[in-house]
């Protein structure tokens, strides 16, 4: 059953109003903007913060990670930087994963960009290395280790198997089995975007009930061609291969107004991650507008086993 961006919405209007969420900031980035970031993680002991650092009239960027330094967040010295967009990390077999898109000229299209999904792990930010590629012209790929200790892999492909994006799965045995043939082969989930919108996955929590709790974006042009992007979140039944309670969770109006990268981006919220603060609340880090970072605190959408 497909649900639109207009559905979610309607029914996001009926709920309580959260209470407004606040900007995230960095420091020593110079004139550039960091935006669609993770939600704070552990590297041994130090609390982290992967941040997409680029300047406004690019879309080339750098990864760099960042730890608290007051009221503010600090680029970790010595830590490595990665030429990316949009950083991910996960714990997959007791290994940092972390990955992010790279970015590069389109071979057929001059002045167009084309980019594909990069994948890297070891014992600490330090440490990693690349090991694993997705697709070219895929992005949001994402892992998760499931109770089985087998591996979840959500695919966004495009095109004539998913028009402007849809959401697939795949299931394996090992990150050695993590390769672009197995990312494009992974079949579709049960229709839920309808043609003319689209989504993916940010980031994948293994569930009490060993379902697979999904955070997200749902997205949609405007008649002027403005985008529109929405986070959201849902279930994954993998028996069922279908996405269940597929909700929005924030609008762009319920975070402090800000800058823009392009007129077109105003109303844009990425995903990020969400970290859970006790059963009722959690705590939602999404980019807004490709150019900045908020955070905000939600209704807990999921109860995820271990917390």
């Amino acid at each position: 059953m497909t649900i639109t961006v207009k559905e979610l919405l309607d029914q996001y209007e009926k709920q309580p109003p959260l209470n407004r969420g606040e900007k995230v900031h960095f420091t020593s980035v110079g004139e550039r903007d960091v935006y669609n970031i993770t939600a704070p993680f552990k590297d041994g002991t130090e609390e982290v913060i992967a941040g997409r650092v680029e300047p406004r009239d690019s879309e080339y960027s750098e990864v760099k990670f960042f730890k608290k330094d007051g009221g503010h967040w600090s680029p970790w010295e010595g830590a490595p930087t990665f030429e990316l967009q949009d950083p991910f990390v996960t714990t997959i077999h007791g290994r940092l994963v972390f990955g992010g898109v790279e970015v590069s000229p389109h071979k057929d299209k001059e002045g167009a960009l084309t980019w594909k999904t990069v994948f890297y792990q070891g014992d600490s930010i330090n440490d990693l290395q690349w090991f694993a590629e997705g697709p070219q012209g895929m992005k949001d790929i994402r892992l998760l280790e499931l109770a089985d200790r087998r591996i979840g892999v959500c695919t966004r492909p495009q095109g004539d198997k998913g028009g402007r994006g849809k959401i697939g799965y795949t299931e394996i045995d090992s990150l050695d089995q993590l390769t672009a043939e197995v990312i494009e082969e992974a079949p579709l989930l049960q229709e839920h975007f309808i043609g003319e919108e689209w989504g993916g996955a940010n980031e994948l929590y293994l569930l009490k009930n060993d379902q697979i709790g999904m955070l997200g974006h749902i997205a949609r042009f405007d008649e002027t061609g403005n985008r529109h992007y929405y986070p959201m979140t849902c279930v994954l039944d993998r028996e069922s291969m279908r996405l269940e309670d597929m909700k929005i969770i924030a609008v762009r109006d319920d975070f402090p107004d800000g800058e823009a990268k392009r007129n077109d981006l105003v109303d844009v919220l990425f995903s990020g991650g969400l970290v859970q603060i006790g059963d009722e609340e959690a705590e939602l880090y999404v980019g807004v507008s490709d150019a900045e970072a908020h955070r905000i605190r939600i209704p807990n959408p999921f109860q995820i086993k271990g917390e």
